[in-house]
C-alpha cells in the first residue's frame, strides 16, 4: 500500500492574510512540499496538469525530474497528464526520460481533462475528448513496446518507421493509471489494457466512486488481465488534520469557505457528510479514511489532496508532518491488517522489471548506427549481448 499527496497546482489567495503567492513562490513551495512528503515517511508525491491560470504545472515532467533528483525513495507521478491535448509521441519520449533520470521511480496517470478552452489551444475540439482519449493511448501504449511503429489515426499525421527515443528503462514502459473524476469510459480504458484506475475520491459521495470501482475491477477481469483482486485501484481523498476535531474545523473553514471549487456552496459540515473530505482529529481522519477500503475493497495507493484554496507553505508542512508522522502509520498497520493477502500489489519498475526478465539482465537498447536511418524498418536498436538477442530477438 502506498501513500501520498497529489496537488492540482493552484494559485489561491489565503483568504486569512489576503496574500495570494507568485508563480515563483508557488513553484518554490511545491517543490518544499514534495521533499517534506519523503521526509515525513510518505511514499508518492503527484502533480496535475495545467496550461491556464491561476494554475502553474504545465510542465510536469521538469518539475518531476527536479523533485526527483532531491528524493532518494519518493514515486513521482502526475494527476493527471492530458492524454487528449498532448501529443503521445511527446508523452512517450518525455516521461520515458522522466523514468530514466528518476531511476524508475515514477509512473504516470493519464486523463482527459474538463478545461474546455485548453483543447483549442492545442488544436483539439474537447466534443472528440473521448476518442482523442482512446486513439491517442492506443499510440503510446505500442511506441513503449515497440522499437518501430507505423500507424495511422484520424487526430494526428501518420508515422511510418517511427522510433521513440529514450527506450523505456530497462526497456519496461512505466506504469499507467488511468483517472476520472465521474465517467466509467476511463476505467474501462484501464481495465482493457490492464492498467491501474485511479479514482478522484473528492467532490462526489463515495458511493459514485464505489460504481466506477466496481465496474472497473469486473472489467478487468473481463479482459483477461487477472481476477478482480488482481485489479490495481488509487484512490484520492482531502483531510485537514488538527490536534483537536474542533481545531481542525476553526483553522480549515475560511479555506473551505473560499476555496473556487466548493467555496459558497454547501456548509463544510454537510459536504464532509456527503463526500469523502474529512476535517477532523488525528482518529477522525484515521476512521474516515478506513472506510474507504470497507466501501472500495482492497486497494493499492492512497494520494490526499493537503496544499490547495490559498493554504500558506507553513500550514501544509504541518499538515504533512500530522498525515506521516500520526496518520499514516495507523493506516499502513491497520490496512495491511484487513488485506487480502492475494491482492495486488502496486506494480512498481522493480517488480515490472522482475515479471517481464525473472532473473535474466534486462535488455538495454543501443542504437545500431548501422540502423541509424532505418531505410529497411527494422529495429533501430541492437541487445545487449548475444545470448539476449536470441532469446529476444529485433
Amino acid at each position: 500500500m502506498q501513500f501520498g499527496i497529489m496537488s492540482v497546482s493552484d494559485i489561491t489567495r489565503d483568504p486569512i492574510s489576503g496574500n495570494t503567492p507568485s508563480e515563483a513562490e508557488r513553484i518554490a513551495a511545491i517543490v518544499k512540499i514534495a521533499t517534506t512528503a519523503e521526509d515525513v515517511g510518505l511514499d508518492v508525491f503527484a502533480i496535475g496538469e495545467h496550461h491556464n491560470p491561476p494554475f502553474f504545472s504545465s510542465s510536469p515532467t521538469t518539475l518531476l525530474s527536479h523533485i526527483a533528483a532531491l528524493t532518494e525513495t519518493l514515486t513521482v507521478t502526475t494527476s493527471t497528464t492530458l492524454i487528449t491535448t498532448n501529443d503521445p509521441v511527446r508523452i512517450a519520449e518525455e516521461y520515458a526520460m522522466l523514468q530514466h533520470l528518476s531511476g524508475g521511480r515514477m509512473d504516470l496517470m493519464l486523463g482527459r481533462g474538463n478545461t474546455a478552452p485548453v483543447y483549442p489551444w492545442f488544436g483539439q475540439d474537447i466534443r472528440a475528448g473521448l476518442p482523442l482519449a482512446l486513439e491517442n493511448y492506443n499510440l503510446l501504449h505500442r511506441l513503449w513496446r515497440e522499437d518501430v511503429v507505423d500507424w495511422e489515426g484520424e487526430y494526428r499525421t501518420p508515422l511510418q518507421g517511427f522510433t521513440s527515443t529514450p527506450r523505456p528503462l530497462d526497456d519496461v514502459p512505466p506504469f499507467v493509471w488511468h483517472g476520472s473524476i465521474r465517467t466509467p469510459e476511463i476505467a474501462e480504458q484501464a481495465a482493457f489494457y490492464g492498467n491501474g484506475y485511479f479514482a478522484n475520491n473528492i467532490f462526489w459521495p463515495k458511493g459514485h466512486y464505489k460504481r466506477l470501482i466496481d465496474f472497473y475491477r469486473q472489467r478487468f477481469e473481463h479482459y483477461g488481465h487477472g481476477t478482480t483482486k488482481d485489479a490495481i485501484v488509487g484512490v484520492g481523498g482531502q483531510a485537514f488534520i488538527g490536534k483537536t476535531s474542533q481545531a481542525a474545523k476553526d483553522q480549515f473553514r475560511p479555506y473551505f469557505d473560499s476555496a473556487p471549487v466548493y467555496g459558497h456552496g454547501p456548509s463544510m459540515e454537510d459536504f464532509s457528510d456527503q463526500t469523502p473530505l474529512s476535517v477532523g482529529s488525528v482518529q477522525e481522519v484515521i476512521d474516515k479514511t478506513l472506510t474507504f477500503q470497507q466501501s472500495f475493497g482492497d486497494y493499492q495507493r492512497q494520494l490526499f489532496l493537503m496544499d490547495h484554496a490559498g493554504m500558506p507553505l507553513a500550514m501544509v508542512l504541518d499538515q504533512l508532518e500530522l498525515l506521516g508522522g500520526e496518520v499514516v502509520p495507523v493506516l499502513r498497520k491497520e490496512l495491511d491488517a484487513r488485506r487480502d493477502p492475494e491482492s495486488a500489489v502496486v506494480p512498481t519498475h522493480e517488480r515490472l522489471v522482475t515479471a517481464k526478465y525473472g532473473d535474466a539482465e534486462p535488455r538495454q537498447p543501443r542504437p545500431n548506427a548501422n540502423r541509424g536511418d532505418n531505410v529497411t524498418g527494422a529495429s533501430p536498436y541492437q541487445d545487449t549481448d548475444a545470448e539476449f538477442s536470441a532469446v529476444y530477438p529485433a
